[in-house]
């Protein structure tokens, strides 16, 4: 049976996209949401639908590093982007991404539905506010809808993040340099 939100497959285009340092070729109207493209065509699954209507931001993923909701948002829009779901931010199978790391060790995840777009949404910040205050965090992270009060711990698990992100960049050596 074919979904409803796809196209004919004359109809269909075959759209490249970067995802997660990846190029990907996936047959489907422009039209079609992203977050069913995540889902159904390229089995990334981290991306929640929650509302529908862009509102809750489980469906977030990183779009030239910027935190956009996909669930609404047509997949066309996309090609050209550099684009890095939940999935794609931690380093191999066994190496997360700091903020994923922080998430984890704050225990930050009640019903866990919301976090990969808070986890999104705390990449973001931290890219370009990389030491953020706490009413930073709460403000770049308020369109990200979490029920179950986890609230205290996500701020937590963000300003853990910033903490390993700095220390990590002050061991790093300068390019061209030696580490001291």
């Amino acid at each position: 049976m074919a979904d409803e939100h796809r196209a004919a497959p004359e109809d269909a285009g075959t759209i490249e996209l970067n995802v997660n340092g990846a190029s990907v070729r996936v047959a489907v109207d422009p039209v079609t949401p992203f977050l069913e493209v995540l889902r159904n065509d390229l089995g990334l699954t981290g991306a929640k639908y929650g509302c529908g209507v862009e509102q809750c931001r489980a469906c977030a993923v990183l779009a030239d590093g910027v935190a956009v909701p996909t669930c609404a948002t047509a997949v066309g829009s996309f090609v050209g982007r550099h684009v890095v779901t939940v999935e794609g931010l931690s380093r191999g199978s066994d190496v997360l991404h700091p903020v994923q790391q922080a998430f984890l060790e704050e225990e930050a995840a009640q019903c866990g539905f919301c976090i990969p777009g808070m986890v999104i949404g705390a990449v973001a910040l931290l890219d370009r506010t990389p030491d953020p205050t706490d009413a930073e965090i709460r403000d770049s992270l308020a369109p990200h809808l979490c029920r179950c009060g986890s609230h205290a711990r996500i701020i937590r698990a963000v300003r853990r993040a910033a903490n390993s992100l700095a220390e990590a960049r002050s061991v790093a050596p300068a390019a061209g340099g030696r580490p001291r």
